[in-house]
């Protein structure tokens, strides 16, 4: 299961009624809305920005320029690539999802170089990590850093303390800074509360553990490296909670209801904090969060563009460096929890103070540094597609009881043809 803040967002946020927001789909020939410079159309998904900070834009650019929003649903990815493909009805201003970037960069052409209209200037504001992977080879930057996605280990300290283990997060950190560690801490939980269990699935582990790696499945000289012992050990690792019995094997639509029963942590992004408070706000003030086992990852994280049909690229530059100020991304996180790109922000109000949920614990202690100290690491536009059958095949051995040695034999043929078929050696 793909737990994402968005499947919580997408149906309630970013309706016209609650932001208050111009909802339009463009029209006439070449951008959205037609061809007035004086006119700028904006595309994102529900939850990828602070509606406030956007609704605030349009009042702060309006004797400039009319500011319209199109709220996009479904597939966001799908609708931006038919649409610049078509050169028609092009937005001025468009999201793109940190998963879908990688896939985006080979037709940097479709986009405008933030370079040359000043992003050179601001971008020491921003991690380093997150902007290079919105960078071609040949130094075009076509993305402007929203969010990321730094993960931690959130836990269940009444269920910690229960088991007569640590909960202050500083202290779990230490016994459960490998994975090692944090399996055997699984263990004993177990055996303590009975019926509970360490992690949903071990998709989650597996995701993580390849984040927190230097190196995924292609190689920056386009060659397939989903083989190499890397991989093949955060798959050992994906392995380890389901063989102790520590794995609640959710790949179906009961997390919610899990999360507030039976799972004792949970893996996870900054967002995935509003996950689990939406799901089980029950139990407030019973979590708490600390760094992750084997060391940071980022999941997720988006940015804003701007299409080459851009009516007013100069404009539009303005709004999207105001919309992203790290001023404006800390009320983005007190907002929607999207956690910002800006390491500025970290330290503003919006972001230190203690979170109720989380009983009262300063989050931003936790996930500040762990922003800082992602590994870097090359995505290729093919990642995603080649990286698909090593999840299905880690979801096959929980709901088929499949050997892991047979399934990671088939999750690695599977991906080398998927990657053949995308052009990688």
């Amino acid at each position: 299961m793909d737990l994402s803040r968005r499947r919580f967002l997408q149906a309630a946020a970013f309706t016209a009624a609650a932001s208050g927001l111009t909802v339009a789909c463009g029209n006439g020939s070449g951008s959205a809305g037609g061809k007035n410079g004086k006119s700028l159309t904006l595309w994102y998904w529900g939850g990828a920005l602070s509606d406030k900070v956007v609704a605030e834009a349009k009042t702060h650019f309006g004797k400039d320029v009319k500011l319209t929003v199109a709220s996009i649903g479904g597939d966001f990815k799908s609708k931006l690539t038919t649409t610049l493909a078509a050169g028609t009805s092009v937005p001025d201003i468009t999201g793109i999802k940190g998963e879908d970037m990688a896939s985006f960069l080979p037709n940097a052409n479709r986009f405008l170089d933030l370079n040359e209209l000043g992003f050179k200037e601001v971008s020491s504001k921003y991690l380093d990590w997150k902007t290079k992977l919105a960078r071609t080879e040949d130094g075009k930057q076509i993305g402007f850093p929203i969010d990321i996605g730094p993960t931690a280990l959130f836990f269940r300290a009444d269920r910690f303390d229960k088991a007569g283990l640590p909960t202050d997060p500083d202290k779990v950190a230490a016994e459960a800074g490998t994975w090692e560690d944090y399996f055997a801490l699984g263990v004993e939980l177990r055996k303590k509360v009975p019926g509970t269990y360490l992690i949903n699935n071990i998709s989650s582990v597996f995701n993580i553990a390849v984040g927190q790696g230097t190196e995924r499945f292609i190689d920056r000289d386009n060659r397939f490296i989903g083989d190499q012992d890397h991989i093949r050990k955060a798959w050992t690792t994906a392995i380890r909670p389901y063989t102790l019995g520590i794995d609640a094997k959710i790949n179906d639509n009961t997390w919610n209801a899990a999360v507030g029963k039976s799972l004792n942590t949970e893996l996870g992004a900054a967002w995935h904090a509003l996950d689990i408070e939406q799901a089980a706000p029950g139990t407030k003030g019973k979590w708490r969060v600390c760094a992750t086992p084997g060391g940071p990852a980022n999941q997720g994280g988006s940015y804003l563009a701007l299409p080459k049909q851009c009516r007013n690229p100069e404009e539009a530059f303005k709004i999207i460096s105001w919309i992203l100020s790290p001023e404006n991304d800390a009320r983005g996180f007190t907002d929607a929890a999207i956690f910002p790109a800006a390491p500025a922000a970290y330290s503003m109000p919006a972001m230190t103070g203690g979170d109720p949920f989380f009983g009262g614990q300063k989050v931003i202690e936790v996930f500040g540094p762990a922003a800082k100290a992602i590994p870097a690491s090359y995505e290729a536009p093919a990642d995603a597609a080649v990286m698909a059958p090593y999840m299905t095949a880690l979801t096959s051995i929980e709901a088929k009881g499949r050997n892991p040695d047979d399934a990671w034999k088939d999750a690695v043929g599977q991906a080398r043809q998927i990657a053949r078929r995308q052009g990688v050696k």
